[in-house]
């Protein structure tokens, strides 16, 4: 059997986490098994079900900068008591620099970088990701991206593979009945609902998503947005919406399991994010058959939806609740529904990435 190592930071519900779940739940787990190396020393969300399907979770040292001579001490000692690992595939973009440096230094065959954004988020540690995305070609020797913009951002004129954001699309086709009872349940009626599901960060730029939803509300009262997930800028997300008196008007729903159910409820799907890779939600929210508005520095090779479109981040918030107003009809959702030729689709998807993974176990 081929063991792949899968390095994350954690395995929390976000994008990348939930993707590659859906590959490790589909694949032939006969012949390759996932397991999982994160950066967080905590148990996450998907750990147990990791467990349930014969993967194993390790918790590595976290990687801030005054903690990188215990991580390459740890990392050596992990290496050199599993011995089983041929193949490694980093997913923490250009600080997969420090563990595919590890896995380099450890002799590890196979050292997979995988692309998943096209900017690097503006924290403390900005300067060193810069640093190491122009070293990362140095240590990996095979790139793979979820996209054309984000293979280019990260390997620059370097040959990679787009491994697309695949998901389980029958579980988000769009369902009348569903979407009646998880209104109720949130108890809406005949709102306008406007969602988001993103972690609550720089980079979903939330802030612009509250002050369009503010101008919205000049245009329809009975608006009600939602949103999905948590973040470090939740607080300050709190406050500005407190300081607009529009708090009766935003829901924050967190963490949820039933994020494909939560589609159905909604009406309009936004996403003004700085910078993204192909995201995973806007891939589940087409397959729900729910119109988006995205910001035009999500890359265009998400769309398969005619119900799609991308608003610059130049145009004002009136603007863009302009844009997103149009969807405030009775429209007919469903159309989606048995498009399983999308390359999106995790049943055809995941016969990629196994022939990936069996070519390079064979050929190293």
């Amino acid at each position: 059997m081929i063991r792949v190592l899968q390095c994350v930071n954690d395995m929390h519900r976000a994008g990348l986490e939930t993707m590659l779940m859906n590959y490790y739940r589909n694949i032939d787990r006969t012949k390759i098994q996932f397991d999982f190396l994160t950066h967080r020393p905590y148990k996450s969300d998907y750990d147990d079900e990791i467990l349930s399907l014969g993967g194993k979770v390790y918790y590595a040292p976290r990687l801030y900068p005054q903690n990188y001579s215990a991580y390459f001490k740890w990392m050596a000692n992990f290496f050199n008591e599993h011995p089983e690992y041929k193949i490694i595939h980093s997913h923490i973009d250009s600080m997969s620099y420090l563990p595919l440096l590890t896995a380099k230094k450890a002799g590890i065959p196979v050292r997979i970088a995988h692309s998943h954004n096209t900017a690097i988020d503006k924290d403390f540690k900005y300067p060193l990701k810069q640093y190491f995305r122009l070293r990362i070609n140095t240590v990996c020797n095979e790139r793979l991206a979820c996209g054309q913009k984000a293979g280019i951002f990260l390997f620059g004129n370097k040959e990679f593979k787009v491994i697309p954001n695949a998901i389980d699309a029958e579980m988000f086709y769009f369902n009348k009945e569903i979407r009646q009872i998880k209104r109720e349940e949130l108890g809406l009626t005949n709102e306008f609902v406007v969602g988001h599901v993103g972690r609550i960060s720089y980079q979903k730029n939330h802030k612009f998503l509250v002050e369009i939803f503010n101008e919205l509300l000049k245009m329809e009262s009975n608006s009600i947005l939602l949103l999905v997930g948590v973040g470090e800028k939740e607080a300050e997300i709190r406050e500005q919406i407190k300081k607009l008196g529009i708090n009766e008007k935003v829901r924050f729903l967190g963490n949820r399991s039933d994020v494909n159910e939560l589609y159905q409820a909604m009406d309009v799907f936004v996403m003004p994010s700085f910078f993204e890779g192909v995201p995973v939600v806007g891939v589940e929210a087409q397959f729900a058959d729910l119109p988006c508005v995205f910001s035009d520095r999500v890359p265009r090779e998400v769309m398969f939806n005619e119900k799609f479109e991308f608003v610059s981040l130049d145009k004002s918030a009136e603007e863009w609740a302009k844009s997103i107003i149009k969807y405030n009809i009775e429209n007919q959702r469903g159309s989606i529904v048995g498009n399983s030729t999308s390359i999106y689709d995790i049943h055809k998807a995941h016969f990629v990435l196994e022939q990936f993974y069996e070519t390079l176990y064979r050929t190293h």
